[in-house]
């Protein structure tokens, strides 16, 4: 009988939690505990000599375009930055974190006006600082890249709408024209409000694997996207960024790169959809944030280019 999804996701939740219980960081025995959450690792909570840990176990997933060395390198470099939790611990698909004792945002915390400013504030130390400390190459995340390489990973498949695929495919260039040459900073890239957290003095990031060099603009139009920001507090969020008036052109760029994260995030779900092993309902997912692609795009469509 062919093993079932299920089956198989339980097999690597075993396999995870030996390997974590068996790192050689540990002085004693330890039992990993499942910390749910994660759609691309196997991670664990351990608590060893009166510390806790984050282990994340996941190899590098090539559907996704995901490197763990990149992912620790940036990991090591953002806590240097002191915008991330400390790399206690590595090797090829394990990263072992210290546990940050706090909560994990929700988007009515971003859009939260008290909360702006601290968003902003870890943003930006993120990519004016972390860069300083980085070691090994320079990854690049350019989103248009991105949606192509996910096109071309759908069409493989024969269940892909193509005539769908390529309208998406067309439209992400349309937005690409639109955003024309761009400032590199290092960014985080994968700005959903589960990716910060609070211990309550103050914000870290957490879940670097997508990091890497970009416009500042994808990551302030993810997290406006993913938060689902109302447009004036857009406005806000871009001149607490760039401590200027918003122009029609800033307006304009930044439009068409929020569009565009809410692009990638939809087709990051098509392809889970087809390759990831978790135990998560990405077709929702998947509809859920094309029906917002669709509506934002829409509306970017209407604006006039200053």
């Amino acid at each position: 009988m062919a093993e079932t999804k299920r089956s198989i996701l339980d097999r690597q939740i075993g396999a995870a939690w030996r390997q974590a219980a068996a790192l050689p960081l540990w002085g004693d025995p330890v039992e990993p505990a499942d910390l749910r959450g994660g759609l691309s690792n196997v991670n664990f909570v351990v608590e060893d000599a009166g510390r806790k840990y984050v282990v994340r176990i996941g190899g590098d997933n090539e559907p996704h375009g995901v490197v763990r060395k990149n992912e620790v390198a940036a990991s090591r470099a953002a806590h240097a930055a002191g915008v991330a939790p400390r790399v206690a611990y590595s090797e090829p698909g394990v990263l072992v974190l210290d546990f940050i004792e706090g909560r994990t945002l929700a988007p009515a915390d971003v859009r939260d006006p008290k909360n702006l400013g601290r968003v902003v504030d870890i943003v930006r130390r993120t990519h004016r600082e972390t860069p300083k400390h980085l070691r090994g190459p320079g990854v690049l995340f350019w989103v248009f890249h991105v949606v192509r390489d996910y096109a071309h990973a759908l069409a493989e498949f024969p269940s892909t709408d193509m005539m769908h695929l390529r309208r998406l495919t067309a439209q992400s260039e349309q937005m690409e024209r639109a955003v024309g040459p761009v400032d590199l900073v290092f960014g985080h890239n994968d700005l959903l409000a589960a990716n910060i957290m609070d211990d309550g003095k103050r914000l870290w990031l957490v879940d670097w694997e997508y990091a890497g060099f970009n416009s500042p603009l994808f990551d302030l139009g993810g997290l406006a996207s993913n938060s689902e920001m109302p447009q004036n507090m857009r406005e806000t969020l871009l001149e607490y960024y760039f401590d200027r008036q918003v122009t029609d052109e800033l307006r304009y760029r930044f439009a068409a790169m929020t569009v565009a994260s809410l692009l990638r995030e939809t087709m990051w779900s098509m392809v889970s959809e087809i390759h990831s092993p978790i135990d998560y309902d990405f077709a929702k997912y998947t509809a859920d944030n094309l029906a917002r692609y669709e509506k934002a795009f829409a509306e970017f469509k209407a604006m006039r280019r200053a």
